[in-house]
């Protein structure tokens, strides 16, 4: 009880360790092997750099997370779902061992519990998984040379890929994404190259029950260059998918998709952008497969302006099925998507849409950063339907023949006062516009989120 009290009044008040590396999106990413030259002897260094041997080469390292939201809807579903006045509570709780044998053996183990109280109806998995082995891998490096790395990593890890369109760890949702895979991975100074084989390990609802699984694989090979000339950095990557029973507006069955794709990025201020386009062959029980998506966020940030406003606009062109039962299906698949795709509400996923979306980022301090945007969306083809973030179809598209789907206003506020802990609170109004009112209720939705986590 002492430390965990210590623990909290470190990072309550901001402080750490001088040498203490930030922490990652992808925790097995953080390396803290340079607090084996610290002299402070407390005990959160232990925590993060415990020596197994004389000269501190192997060591092992703990860390964490703890989250806690709480979600109000209005309208959830345009009206579809239950009404709940009382919103609902959602927590995280991750807790990983990082070991590590001389500069050639690494070895990463997390648990992850994901909880849910209060909804009115009974919790999906993804939200609901109460205790699970949501990671274990080894690694042995082949390389360790200053500028040059090969590794091979085998065992159940979190993958996530450029801008998590495609691959990611779908961080928002209650319970984080993983893969059974085998992965080798090339670095150097201005490279980065992996190529992987995997099967997606879909949650449960019980406990330690999401064992292997072969229904759903996922295999291919990407890179990343940098410091590329007028271009800056690009992606480029290649993968394959294969799922047992797939469903679309347009058919259902055995679905073979290869997704070959292209991003040119480049984050540093003041003008910053993220371009992509790929496109997607293969085929769906007979059917050939055939869809494509093309993406832009272009923003620009006014660093001697007051709040540094950073103004920007995303847009995003998503192919859906163009003529159903004619043995071709254009419906893009995105594979597996990070899951508050348009916000943390969560309403709709990208298949067979197109979306334009503005925003506006004000620095309120170095600590608190206040952001709005506006979404708006059409669908693609009136010939295929609308569909959540994981794919399920929400409404058909012979429910109706209108193209305009809505418009979304959001607000979000960030807070961190420190590296461990962070505060969110997001406003989310949409307004249904011709389609989701031929097709259902058609109501306007109102969502109220708020988030806490801490992270050691």
């Amino acid at each position: 009880m002492k430390h965990i009290l210590t623990l909290i009044a470190i990072m309550a008040c901001g402080s750490s360790l001088a040498q203490s590396p930030s922490f990652k999106p992808l925790r097995y990413d953080e390396n803290y092997a340079n607090l084996g030259h610290d002299t402070a002897a407390d005990w959160y260094h232990q925590l993060k750099f415990t020596p197994l041997s004389h000269n501190k080469a192997n060591y092992i390292s703990i860390g964490g997370e703890v989250r806690y939201q709480y979600f109000r809807f209005r309208n959830q579903d345009w009206g579809e779902a239950p009404a709940d006045k009382d919103g609902f509570i959602l927590n995280r709780f991750l807790a990983h061992a990082d070991l590590h044998l001389g500069s050639h053996f690494r070895t990463f183990v997390q648990l992850q519990s994901s909880l849910a109280d209060g909804q009115a109806e009974t919790p999906s998995p993804v939200d609901q998984n109460p205790l699970e082995l949501h990671q274990a891998f080894m690694d042995y490096a082949f390389s360790t040379k200053p500028g040059t790395q090969l590794t091979f990593r085998f065992g159940r890890q979190e993958l996530s890929y450029g801008s998590q369109r495609l691959i990611a760890v779908r961080e928002a949702p209650n319970n984080r994404q993983a893969f059974d895979a085998a992965k080798l991975m090339y670095g150097n100074k201005r490279l980065k190259l992996d190529a992987f084989y995997s099967y997606y390990v879909p949650a449960r609802p019980g406990i330690f029950d999401d064992g292997v699984n072969s229904g759903t694989k996922l295999w291919g090979t990407y890179a990343v260059i940098n410091n590329i000339p007028l271009l800056q950095n690009i992606d480029l990557y290649y993968l394959g998918f294969r799922k047992k029973t797939a469903v679309f507006d347009d058919g259902k069955g055995l679905e073979t998709r290869h997704s070959v794709g292209a991003r040119v990025w480049k984050t540093t201020a003041p003008f910053q952008y993220d371009i992509e386009g790929l496109y997607q062959f293969g085929d769906l029980a007979g059917s050939v497969i055939r869809a494509w998506t093309a993406s832009a966020n272009v923003s620009y940030i006014f660093r001697q302006a007051a709040l540094q406003p950073k103004l920007g606009i995303k847009t995003e062109a998503i192919s859906g099925d163009k003529h159903p039962g004619d043995g071709r299906l254009n419906t893009f698949n995105p594979l597996f998507p990070k899951g508050a795709y348009f916000g943390l509400a969560a309403l709709i996923g990208p298949y067979n849409l197109l979306d334009i979306h503005p925003y506006l980022e004000l620095s309120l301090s170095k600590k608190l950063l206040l952001s709005t945007d506006y979404d708006l969306f059409w669908r693609m083809n009136r010939n295929d339907g609308l569909y959540a973030v994981n794919g399920r179809i929400l409404y058909p598209a012979k429910d109706g023949n209108a193209k305009k789907i809505g418009g979304q206003l959001g607000t979000e506020l960030n807070y961190t006062p420190n590296k461990y802990l962070s505060f969110r609170q997001e406003f989310t109004w949409f307004m249904a516009a011709d389609y989701l009112k031929q097709a259902g209720p058609g109501k306007n939705i109102f969502m109220a989120g708020t988030t806490a986590t801490l992270r050691f």
